[in-house]
């Protein structure tokens, strides 16, 4: 397998946190016109937050779940099985609650005020595991660096 296939999954995964922190204050700023004032909300309508925040959803949906799928199959490939510990256990803890948290969009859509707490405490969750599992998978590739063949130098 090749050397760089291994760094796929991390490099995408912490452009997931990117995408997830940067999605979350979409949301975030969504929340804040339901209490503007008329003129204030006026202006922040016009920044589509709650729509930019929607269109990111599915976004992150599919790419936490490939991003999980692909980790466990370099893992595989390169192993022969799967390493069984917390950055496995986490990690499908946080694609399991992605697809909790996805599962609410219809529900969020009519506006039900259950959905959206249900929906902010387990992106806050996600946010939590991610984040430690972001920092766990730092300490996987510096492994991965340190077992590396070294470069034979160029003779020319």
């Amino acid at each position: 397998m090749p050397f760089a296939l291994n760094f796929v999954h991390p490099v995408l995964m912490w452009g997931l946190l990117g995408l997830m922190l940067y999605s979350g204050y979409l949301g975030f700023k969504a929340s804040l016109i339901r209490k503007a004032s008329p003129e204030d909300r006026k202006a922040m309508l016009q920044e589509h937050y709650g729509a930019r925040h929607a269109r990111l959803g599915p976004v992150i949906l599919g790419v936490t779940l490939l991003g999980a799928l692909g980790g466990m199959g370099v893992t595989f490939l390169k192993h022969g099985k799967l390493l069984i510990g917390p950055h496995l256990f986490v990690g499908l803890a946080v694609a399991a609650l992605v697809i909790v948290t996805a599962s609410l969009g219809p529900s969020l859509q009519k506006g039900k005020d259950w959905a959206r707490t249900l929906h902010v405490a387990t992106n806050g969750l996600v946010l939590t595991l991610f984040g430690w599992q972001a920092i766990s998978g730092i300490a996987i590739v510096q492994k991965l660096l340190s077992s590396a063949p070294a470069l034979a130098p160029v003779v020319s």
